[in-house]
């Protein structure tokens, strides 16, 4: 399949390794792929279950022409070989609870402003809750929104979480993508926040 306009050698040498894997371990129930704005920034968001998640996110962004900006821990930009790639590929480290946490939403600007699609998870990490529905999310991906102008486009992802259980069988891994949400006059990062992850918990299934 063609890769997407807008990801480079790096990326698409970061594709030809993983998407294989995807390929081999998940049955794909993907849908709602035609409301992925196809001009301009958009902020792609997703919940978050397991560790797996950035990679079943991305590989659902990849394969429906879109090559995702993620914003991923620093630490994952230390590991060697790994932190190379993730640099050049332009994924955007986060700089938790630092003097540097606001690079990431500085990166992201940026990102948007290009036109490109910028990955985040607003729980910021796996869900606690014993169901794994969505928590509260942050304001990061909704002050991202506000500040840019560009829509959110919630992503539902389920099935990631029964993976390692079912290997070497295949999982099927749902994706749901809803309608763009976009900021409206007068909204606040909290309540952008609240009708966005409103909207993740409603396209999860019970």
């Amino acid at each position: 399949m063609p890769a997407p306009q807008r990801s480079n050698p790096a990326y698409r040498a970061i594709a030809r390794l993983v998407r294989p894997v995807m390929m081999l371990v998940t049955r794909r129930d993907w849908h709602g792929a035609e409301h992925l704005p196809r001009d301009g920034g958009f902020i792609a968001v997703a919940n978050h279950m397991t560790n797996v998640d950035p990679l079943t996110f991305a590989h659902f962004l990849y394969d429906n022409g879109v090559a995702p900006k993620v914003l991923a821990k620093s630490s994952l930009f230390a590991v060697p070989v790994l932190g190379r790639l993730l640099r050049a590929s332009g994924q955007i480290p986060v700089f938790r609870n630092s003097a540097r946490a606001g690079e990431s939403l500085v990166a992201a600007e940026a990102a948007l402003a290009d036109g490109e699609c910028v990955a985040v998870f607003p729980e910021g990490t796996f869900t606690g809750d014993p169901d794994l529905w969505p928590m509260v999310g942050k304001t990061g991906a909704a002050r991202l929104s506000i500040e840019s102008g560009c829509p959110i486009v919630p992503v539902a992802i389920v099935g990631v979480e029964r993976m390692f259980a079912r290997f070497p069988r295949r999982t099927r891994v749902v994706i749901e993508v809803c309608a763009p949400i976009h900021p409206q006059a007068g909204d606040t990062p909290l309540d952008l926040t609240e009708r966005l992850m409103f909207t993740l918990a409603a396209h999860l299934p019970e």
